[in-house]
């Protein structure tokens, strides 16, 4: 990842950081790793989203590495960083369409308002500009904002969009919108969802029943499964996974607005806690400010490491 791009991640994370950053130097300046201290560091873990799962297992490796020792902030946080890398480093895993699958279908899902629709976009513009075939679907045809959003996208990225009237049937819509990117070879299908979690039942059957009917065409359909969380709402992620997975095999996370965020913490946890690939993370509203999750990368700017590693 080159140094411009960690700059952008960094001051993408920067609420995170001074948040986690702030709390290790008000521990730390040079002090003692002592029983005090770590129990002081944990909170200050915890506190900054990473889970209690993560903030136990860091501070059982420090014990076994440091206890005793004079350390200072900033040796803190290197080690930190290594800590967060390695639970991040199994789950970093940029998305890759298939090749072999004309079109690989991806469904898109997530609550309303952590940024489903434009994710999609994005996804759409930069493998667009990688050369590929896209198809977008709006398949959440419950809110005509999002319906138009996709829309917006798709003349801005020369991509087709398959779209119907408000209401209209999402599984049919997500039938068409296959049966048009199998015509055009395209590369990619990406399809849009609702997200009501207040009406669970009817999510979950209108998510159920588009999977059904897509592997009416195409029984290994969809090969994907991307679950968009929002960075924003912390630890309530953590639930979100649990009930997404529910209702449908989800395969990979997507984790949006960190840059409004001063809790990135939860990107470990919900490493710690499902093993979920991480695709890619949102740091701005840019296209190209949905990156490729990398985990040394993000584990250093989350704790305020100086530079790359």
């Amino acid at each position: 990842m080159a140094l411009g791009v960690f700059s952008r991640l960094r001051d993408g994370l920067s609420r995170s950081t001074q948040k986690l950053s702030g709390g290790i130097s008000s521990v730390f300046t040079r002090r003692r790793l002592d029983d005090e201290a770590l129990e002081e560091l944990e909170d200050v873990l915890i506190s900054a989203d990473l889970g209690t799962a993560v903030a136990a297992r860091v501070i059982a490796s420090f014990r076994r590495s440091r206890f005793g020792r004079e350390v200072t902030d900033a040796e803190i946080r290197e080690a930190l960083a290594e800590e967060i890398a390695a639970i991040l480093t199994p789950v970093a895993k940029p998305f890759e369409p298939n090749p072999a699958l004309k079109p690989h279908v991806v469904l898109v899902v997530g609550v309303n308002g952590t940024g489903k629709t434009t994710t999609i976009g994005k996804l759409a513009q930069l493998f667009t500009e990688q050369g590929k075939r896209v198809v977008l679907a709006a398949g959440d045809t419950f809110r005509a904002a999002a319906v138009e959003q996709l829309q917006i996208w798709g003349e801005r990225t020369g991509t087709p969009v398959v779209a119907g009237g408000v209401n209209a049937d999402s599984a049919g819509l997500a039938f068409d919108a296959l049966t048009k990117a199998r015509a055009e070879a395209a590369d990619l299908l990406l399809i849009d969802t609702a997200g009501r979690l207040h009406n669970k039942g009817a999510l979950m059957e209108e998510l159920r029943k588009m999977v059904r009917v897509l592997r009416k065409q195409d029984a290994t359909a969809p090969h994907s499964v991307l679950l968009v969380l929002d960075a924003t709402t912390g630890q309530n992620a953590i639930q979100q996974v649990k009930v997404f997975k529910e209702m449908v095999e989800v395969t990979g996370l997507v984790v949006t607005k960190l840059d409004g965020s001063a809790r990135g913490g939860i990107v470990v946890a919900l490493a710690e806690t499902f093993g979920l690939p991480v695709h890619a993370v949102g740091v701005g509203e840019k296209a190209g400010d949905l990156r490729p999750f990398d985990a040394v990368e993000f584990a250093r700017g989350l704790v305020g490491a100086d530079g790359p590693a």
